[in-house]
C-alpha cells in the first residue's frame, strides 16, 4: 500500500454541516477503495490565488491515507463530479 495526500479545496458557500458531510463522503470513498485514512488536516478558510467560480476564498482540507496504487484514479474520477469541490489534487508521498 502506498501513502497519499489528497488536497481538497471546498466552496466557501457551503455551510459547516455540508462541508463536514462532504469530507465524510470523501473518507467513505477512500474506504470503499480499501484505503485507510490516517489524518484529516483542516486549514480553514484561505484566500485563493485566483478567482474560481466568482469566489475569492475557500476552505482547504488535506486528507492523508494509505491505499493501493489504483485507488487515486478512482477517487479523482468521483471527485470530479462532486458539488462543492472547487479543486483537488492527490499526490503520492515518498517513504
Amino acid at each position: 500500500m502506498n501513502k497519499y495526500e489528497l488536497c481538497v479545496v471546498v466552496s466557501a458557500k457551503l455551510e459547516d454541516e455540508a462541508r463536514a458531510e462532504l469530507v465524510e463522503r470523501i473518507k467513505d470513498m477512500i474506504a470503499k477503495q480499501e484505503g485507510n485514512v490516517t489524518d484529516v488536516d483542516e486549514w480553514g478558510k484561505k484566500r485563493l490565488a485566483y478567482e474560481i467560480e466568482k469566489m475569492h476564498e475557500a476552505f482547504y482540507y488535506f486528507i492523508h491515507f494509505e491505499a493501493e496504487p489504483t485507488a487515486p484514479a478512482q477517487i479523482e474520477s468521483r471527485m470530479r463530479i462532486m458539488d462543492g469541490v472547487l479543486r483537488y489534487l492527490c499526490v503520492r508521498q515518498d517513504a
